[in-house]
């Protein structure tokens, strides 16, 4: 293995671009390794030290890194599916099925999705159950509990947005349920359904509106409120430990 000699090391820990990334210096020592992480854009949301029951399996059953892990598949498969699907009612069907017949390993594509999708809305809810039942809501934590609620909301947003766009049979009908729904809210209950679904039954605007939602506007608040979840986790003195 080529080492790089000690006095090229200094030569670039010395140098203008060397002090203009790092503010510190080398990692070397524990003040040097907790400055790299508050100094860096990506490392300054998680904690320097990580307490030994934090690494638990059985008090935390990873299920908050399984619901953040299974965001990013969803993000990167919906990325990849946006390349052969397209928002209308005319070629919306016919595309999913050009996914699952012509494209190449386009069904194995859709179901990582689909699957994703289910294994989300199940691993955040499970991960509520054990911050309830482990009392991990309580105070100092009380907002983090405020923003994991709005998140599994927007992972139910998530899902129910996502269910209408291969503008099936099955997918039709189940979003009609909502909208009636939606129409049944009383006094504003036209309004809410206008609003939601672009007019007063389901078309064309419904499904540019629910795809627009799914693809943009629900990730975009997911995606904060999960740095904003991370975040609180750390300043409330990291993952809570058992009672």
């Amino acid at each position: 293995m080529l080492e790089i000699p000690a006095q090229a090391w200094e030569w670039v820990r010395r140098s203008y671009i060397w002090r203009s990334l790092f503010r510190h210096g080398y990692p070397d020592s524990r003040k040097n390794q907790s400055l790299a992480v508050f100094t860096n854009v990506f490392l300054h949301l998680h904690p320097v030290k990580v307490r030994r029951h934090a690494l638990a399996i059985p008090y935390t059953w990873c299920m908050g890194g399984l619901s953040f892990f299974l965001f990013l598949v969803l993000t990167l498969t919906g990325t990849l599916l946006m390349f052969y699907y397209r928002p209308t009612t005319e070629w919306a069907y016919s595309d999913i099925k050009d996914l699952e017949t012509v494209v190449v390993f386009g069904q194995l594509l859709r179901n990582m999705h689909r699957w994703a999708a289910h294994g989300m809305v199940i691993t955040v809810f499970l991960h509520m159950a054990r911050v309830f039942y482990t009392g991990s809501y309580k105070p100092p934590r009380e907002f983090n509990w405020v923003v994991g609620t709005l998140l599994f909301f927007l992972t139910i947003m998530l899902s129910y947005t996502g269910y209408l766009l291969p503008w099936d049979q099955l997918a039709f009908w189940a979003v009609t349920v909502g909208y009636n729904i939606a129409a049944a809210t009383p006094f504003i209950g036209n309004e809410v359904s206008f609003l939601l679904f672009g007019g007063y039954e389901l078309g064309p605007n419904a499904l540019l509106r629910f795809y627009v939602l799914h693809v943009v506007g629900l990730p975009l608040i997911t995606a904060f409120l999960i740095a904003i979840h991370f975040w609180r986790i750390r300043k409330d003195g990291g993952i809570s430990g058992p009672l």
